[in-house]
C-alpha cells in the first residue's frame, strides 16, 4: 500500500491517503496496453470525412459518345469513365467511422497503468477539497501555482462533490481541463503534464478499479481449479 500526502489549495500537507497496490503500484505500468488505449481513443476522434466522387457523382452526360464499332476509336460508354480526365475516381475514400471495439477489461487495465505511471513520476497530486468560496479564475490559478501545476493540468473531481463554483472558476484557465472521475480516460492522464485529484475522486476511482481486479483474480482462480 502506498501512503500519499494530501494537500490543500495552499500547497500545505494536511493529511495522507492510502492507495492500493493493485491499482497504483509501479509494476502495474503496461506501456503496450497504454499505447493500445491511446490508439483506440485517437481513432474514435477521427472525423472520417474524406470523400471522392465516383462516376455517378461527377458532372457529365451519360450518353454514349460514338457507336461501339466501326469508327476505329476505342470503345467508350461515357465521359464520366474513370479512364478519362475529369472522370470518376475508382475505390477512393468515402466517409466512414474509424472507431472500433475495445475490450472494457483492457481499457480499465490501461487506466490503472496510467494512474500508476503518474504516481511513479510524481505528477499525481491529491487535494482534500477543490472548493473555493468565490468562483474566480484568479484564485484557482493561484492555487494551481502553489500545487506546482504550472503547465498542462487535468483536474478530476467526484460527481458527488462537484460544485458550480469549481466549474465556473476553472473553465477559462488556459491548458487546464476539469473532468469527473468516472469520465477519465488513460489518454487524458497521458496528455496532461500533471493530474490533480480530489480525495473523494481518487478514492472512488480506486475502489471501482480494485473491484475489477478482484473479479479478474477470482475468475483466474476458478479457471485454475477447473484445470486442476
Amino acid at each position: 500500500m502506498a501512503n500519499v500526502d494530501v494537500f490543500n489549495l495552499n500547497g500545505e500537507v494536511v493529511g495522507s491517503v492510502v492507495l492500493a497496490d493493485e491499482v497504483f503500484a509501479a509494476d502495474q505500468v503496461n506501456e503496450a496496453l497504454l499505447w493500445e488505449a491511446v490508439k483506440h481513443y485517437r481513432a474514435a476522434m477521427r472525423q472520417g470525412t474524406a470523400a471522392t466522387k465516383n462516376r455517378k457523382l461527377v458532372a457529365g452526360s451519360g450518353k454514349k459518345l460514338w457507336k461501339q464499332k466501326g469508327t476505329g476509336r476505342a470503345r467508350i460508354g461515357s465521359v464520366r469513365s474513370p479512364l478519362w480526365r475529369h472522370g470518376g475516381t475508382v475505390h477512393g475514400p468515402q466517409p466512414r467511422s474509424y472507431e472500433y471495439a475495445f475490450p472494457r477489461k483492457k481499457l480499465l487495465g490501461a487506466l490503472r497503468a496510467a494512474l500508476a505511471s503518474k504516481l511513479a513520476d510524481g505528477k499525481l497530486t491529491i487535494v482534500d477539497s477543490l472548493e473555493i468560496k468565490e468562483a474566480k479564475t484568479k484564485l484557482y490559478r493561484s492555487a494551481l501555482d502553489k500545487l506546482e501545476a504550472k503547465k498542462t493540468t487535468l483536474i478530476v473531481e467526484s460527481g458527488k462533490t462537484l460544485t458550480q463554483a469549481l466549474v465556473m472558476g476553472v473553465r477559462n484557465l488556459d491548458r487546464v481541463e476539469l473532468m469527473l472521475n468516472n469520465e477519465v480516460h488513460p489518454y487524458d492522464l497521458l496528455r496532461y503534464e500533471r493530474a490533480i485529484f480530489s480525495k473523494a475522486a481518487i478514492e472512488t476511482l480506486g475502489e471501482s478499479l480494485i473491484k475489477t481486479v478482484s473479479k479478474r483474480k477470482l475468475a483466474a482462480a476458478a479457471a485454475q481449479k477447473e484445470v486442476a
